[in-house]
């Protein structure tokens, strides 16, 4: 499953099934798992936003995510969130991968992560702008532990081109 298709979808709390909010945003860690997720009406004028961690989550699907009950709402201080798949000083979405020898592979444009493994990313699928995803499709490059957010670009050792997988070869 890939992190763009979480985003919009309904969370409904599965005590009693109301309706709580849209996911606006996931939340990962500094090891590349998500953390939780972020729900839409950020409060205005304030650094902190409304969010269920990941262990809170029930199930999620195609058309909802739901969780264990409105006791799992959280308010997070923003400042204290290092990624985020969308959104914030810390968004991933559409940043540079450049190798450690200096080539830049593309850019990101969706995350995968396996849902029987829970939480964990398994890799990133990317971009190399939108000629070239139409002639050759995007390409993904497996989770490699080595990667790294800077502050302007993914970082990830070099050679990594090599480990590059074509769009059928990437579920």
């Amino acid at each position: 499953m890939r992190l763009q298709q979480l985003i919009g979808l309904a969370v409904f709390d599965i005590e009693n099934g109301k309706r709580v909010g849209k996911v606006s945003d996931i939340l990962l860690d500094q090891d590349w798992a998500i953390s939780g997720i972020q729900l839409e009406g950020k409060m205005f004028f304030s650094p902190h936003l409304r969010a269920v961690p990941w262990n809170d989550i029930v199930a999620y699907g195609e058309d909802a995510v739901m969780i264990r009950n409105q006791q799992a709402i959280q308010v997070w201080n923003a400042e204290n969130i290092q990624l985020t798949f969308l959104s914030g000083s810390g968004r991933i979405k559409e940043l540079p991968i450049l190798t450690a020898d200096g080539s830049m592979i593309g850019y990101v444009s969706d995350v995968y992560f396996d849902q029987e493994m829970g939480n964990t990313i398994t890799g990133i699928e990317i971009s190399d702008g939108f000629l070239s995803d139409l002639i050759e499709g995007r390409k993904k490059l497996p989770y490699i532990s080595e990667m790294t957010k800077g502050e302007h670009a993914i970082m990830v050792p070099a050679n990594s081109e090599q480990r590059l997988l074509e769009n059928d070869e990437f579920s």
